[in-house]
């Protein structure tokens, strides 16, 4: 095979791998788990664990893309706001663990995760205020924020380096 048939036959997979992450993405943020005053929605589980691994450009697919989707389609309220926060989010994750040589190093994707986190919280939070058009109504969703960013870091992160995806990814994409 030529270098341009190969590079052509990886970007394809990339493709694929995009698209799967923004499906599941879309998936996840049909439902939540119900908690005392909201809903707990896994969906950033997938957006921090694609944006672990994915470039930028396609983790904010995944991420922004898939939450506007999922949010279109279920509850088109905060659309925009999640465009925004999550693409944001996995931009920032992707090139924050992506800064190292050691693709398994877990201090990398701990800091990119949390940072991820910290910009999903701020973000929802001021989204929520113009929205609703009321501040208080984006503190009532406070807690839930920060516990639904906290789980999807956690969540991300550990499954990404727990299960070595960066290895099986790479393996995929370049086999």
């Amino acid at each position: 095979m030529s270098e341009t048939t190969v590079k052509k036959t990886d970007r394809t997979r990339v493709l694929t791998l995009t698209a799967l992450f923004t499906g599941m993405n879309i998936a996840l943020s049909s439902f939540g788990i119900p908690v005392p005053g909201g809903h707990l929605y896994l969906n950033d589980i997938v957006i921090t664990a694609a944006a672990l691994l994915l470039d930028p450009i396609d983790a904010f697919i995944v991420g922004g893309v898939g939450a506007f989707l999922g949010d279109l389609l279920f509850y088109p309220t905060p659309m925009f706001v999640s465009l925004v926060t999550h693409g944001l989010q996995a931009v920032v994750i992707s090139l924050v663990a992506h800064r190292t040589n050691d693709e398994h190093a877990l201090k990398p994707m701990i800091l990119a995760a949390v940072l991820g986190a910290l910009i999903n919280v701020v973000g929802y939070t001021i989204g929520r205020a113009f929205v609703y058009a009321t501040p208080e109504a984006s503190l009532l969703k406070f807690p839930f924020q920060v516990l639904q960013a906290g789980v999807g870091a956690a969540l991300g992160v550990f499954l990404v380096h727990r299960l070595d995806l960066k290895t099986q990814v790479k393996r995929l994409l370049h086999s």
